[in-house]
Formats: structure tokens, C-alpha cells, sequence
């Protein structure tokens, strides 16, 4: 994939699953030709029935319908649901199930979302059909209208047909997809780039990001849930924090599905903060979701910027270069600021020793995770 800026992109920021959701549905509703559906995440429950029921109806009607789940993430998904998703006419397929191979290939795992209706309309971010989207989690997505959605469809169209994916009923050819059609170049759109890793293998999305923070003038603004930063990513977000740059940090708080992956991040916050990073930790619920702002550019999907996610898993974002939009991104960035309490400099060089024996455990543990590499 060639990463190129693409021109007349609309773009529509959907923070919070109470709009995202419904969006996504809608799209779904109204396609005529197909829909394409890529997640890491899904598990049996209230909000994988819908998804099932969505999927359903448009195959129902004659759309056709694909459906692309990490074989690991999918788990939970049971056997009565896959067998309704077929049963309705739902292609579905498995990236790379867990199987008595080497580690690395049961580590590599497809943590991208995508979702494409008719070659027309894309939606991204950091969402996956689990319950916990519903109200436990905080999590933004986005949809995109134009050029840029033929780099989301050629994504979902080159794993479908890769030699890791299997099909649900134990076929092993890759089930055909329709022919791809072209989205509309709008004039008043955007510019935008997907923007994709595969792993250790290949890594734009970091070497993208590594760029802007090293090129950043006013501010850069990093959301992730799960901060284990690698060393360069350090490097530069105190680098840039030291030239000047508003450097913020939106991390999760006390509420977290892997408290244990908290406190491996905390271990580095007294190095950010005396270079002048502000660290704010969000308190209303856990934060799941991942984007950042640097000036004037946006990237937003599902990509968590950690070491393991860099080094293991599909992941792709899209970034846009536009004023109009880093402003919008801005304003949600300074909402949930707001909802945050802010790391203290010399409150945490002053925390307890449980805090600091706490990070101290899991930040060997993390490293032994790394050294799996």
C-alpha cells in the first residue's frame, strides 16, 4: 500500500458509541451492493446480536455481506452466533486462528476496524462488537466519504485473500468479493491518508507519528488506553515538550480492563513530566480511545502506539490535514481534559511506595513481554 494523500474527503468525527453506533447501522440499512466488516473484538452479547442483525438483514436483501474476525479476538463469539451470521447469507472468514504453530504467528493478530458500505462510505476508529462499547468504555470513530475509502476497501480486500485467513466452515479458498466500486471526490472535502502497519514487518503508522512529534510546532495531543511507550517515542514527546511544544497526555484512569498495563506506564511518567508533558488521566470511565493531534493533522483508528501493538498487529488509521477538523478534534480533546484529573509533578514524585513497588512488578513483567520480540 502507497500511503498517498488523497484529496475531497468528508470526514465526520463520531465520538461516543451512542452516535457511532448508529451511524454505522444506518450505512449498513441503506447499502445496495455490499459491506465489508473488519474487527478484532467480538464477543457474544447485546451489541454482537445487533451487529449479527444488521449484517443479516442486508444479506437478506441481497447485499452482499463479508464479515472478517481475528481469530483470537473472536473467541468469545459462539458457535450459535457464527452459524446465524452464515445461516443469513454473512461470508465469514477468520484471520490467522490460534493453532499449534510457531509463537510468533499466534502473536500476529489483526487489530484493525474497518467497516465499507458500497465502496462509498467508510467508518474507523477504535471500536469492536463487545458489550463493554455499549456504556463501560469511551470511544470515538470516525466516517469518511470519499477517495480515501478505496485504501480501506483494498485493506479489508488484500487480508480476506491472505494465506492466514480461513474461511468459517473450514473451506480453504478465500470466498470471492464483489468487484470495487469508486467513492465520490467532493470539493469542498478534505485531505486525508490511510495509513497501515503489519506488524514488525512494516511499520508506516509509527515512523508517521514519530515524524509529526519530531516536526510538531504548537501542540501535540496523544489519547491511547494502553501507554507503554517505546524509547523513541519518549525520546521525542520530551524532546518536543522541551522545544517549547504543548505536549498532553489523555490516558486512562483508575478504571481499566488491564490495570496492570497502567501501572507498566506509569513507570515513565516522572521523566515526561519534569520535561513539561501533562499527563491527564481520565476519570468517568475507561478511555479505549485512540487519536492524536499534532498542529493542524489528525490520526484516528486503531492503532494504540504502544510497543506491542507496533511490533504484533494489523492496525490502520486515518489521518487528515485540516484546520477545520483539528479544531473539532481539539474541542473533544479539551472536553475530556476537563472530565480528567491531571497528573500533579510533585505529587507523583512524592507517591507512595505501594504505587512505585506496583510499577516497579509490572514494568518487569513488561519488559519480559518485550523481549518476546
Amino acid at each position: 500500500m502507497q500511503h498517498e494523500w488523497r484529496e475531497g474527503n468528508r470526514v465526520v468525527l463520531l465520538p461516543e458509541a451512542s452516535r457511532f453506533l448508529p451511524a454505522m447501522f444506518e450505512a449498513v440499512s441503506q447499502a445496495q451492493h455490499y459491506v465489508l466488516v473488519e474487527l478484532y473484538l467480538m464477543e457474544s452479547g447485546e451489541l454482537a446480536s445487533q451487529v449479527i442483525d444488521a449484517l443479516a438483514a442486508a444479506a437478506q436483501r441481497g447485499v452482499g455481506t463479508y464479515l472478517l474476525l481475528d481469530g483470537y479476538g473472536a473467541m468469545g463469539l459462539a458457535r450459535d452466533d457464527r452459524e446465524r451470521l452464515q445461516a443469513a447469507g454473512v461470508a465469514l472468514q477468520f484471520f490467522n486462528p490460534i493453532g499449534f504453530h510457531s509463537l510468533a504467528r499466534n502473536l500476529s493478530r489483526d487489530h484493525r476496524k474497518i467497516v465499507v458500505v458500497d465502496g462509498e462510505v467508510a467508518f474507523t476508529g477504535g471500536f469492536g462488537a463487545v458489550d463493554e462499547f455499549l456504556e463501560a468504555w469511551y470511544e470515538i470513530a470516525l466516517r469518511i466519504d470519499g477517495p480515501a475509502v478505496a485504501d480501506w476497501e483494498a485493506l479489508f480486500r488484500r487480508l480476506w485473500h491472505s494465506r492466514l485467513t480461513r474461511q468459517a466452515s473450514g473451506g480453504q479458498m478465500p470466498i470471492p468479493l464483489p468487484s470495487q466500486r469508486s467513492a465520490t471526490l467532493h470539493e469542498d472535502g478534505v485531505r486525508g491518508r490511510v495509513m497501515s502497519a503489519r506488524g514488525y514487518r512494516y511499520q508506516a503508522i509509527r515512523h508517521s507519528l514519530y515524524e509529526r512529534v519530531s516536526s510538531t510546532h504548537q501542540r501535540l495531543w496523544l489519547c491511547t488506553p494502553y501507554f507503554v511507550p517505546t524509547f523513541s517515542l519518549r525520546r521525542r514527546l520530551i524532546r518536543a515538550a522541551r522545544r517549547g511544544v504543548d505536549v498532553r497526555l489523555l490516558l486512562p484512569g483508575a478504571k481499566h480492563d488491564h490495570p496492570g498495563v497502567r501501572y507498566a506506564g506509569q513507570r515513565f511518567y516522572h521523566g515526561l513530566l519534569k520535561a513539561g508533558v501533562r499527563i491527564f488521566e481520565f476519570q468517568p470511565t475507561f478511555i479505549h480511545a485512540k487519536f492524536v493531534l499534532a498542529d493542524e493533522w489528525v490520526s484516528l483508528g486503531s492503532c494504540n502506539f504502544d510497543h506491542w501493538n507496533l511490533h504484533w498487529n494489523l492496525e490502520a488509521n486515518q489521518e487528515i490535514a485540516d484546520a477545520g477538523f483539528a479544531d473539532e478534534v481539539q474541542a473533544l480533546f479539551e472536553r475530556n481534559f476537563a472530565a480528567s484529573q491531571e497528573v500533579d509533578a510533585a505529587a507523583w514524585a512524592a507517591r507512595p511506595w505501594g504505587q512505585r513497588a506496583r510499577e516497579w512488578v509490572y514494568g518487569v513483567i513488561d519488559g519480559w513481554v518485550t523481549r518476546l520480540k
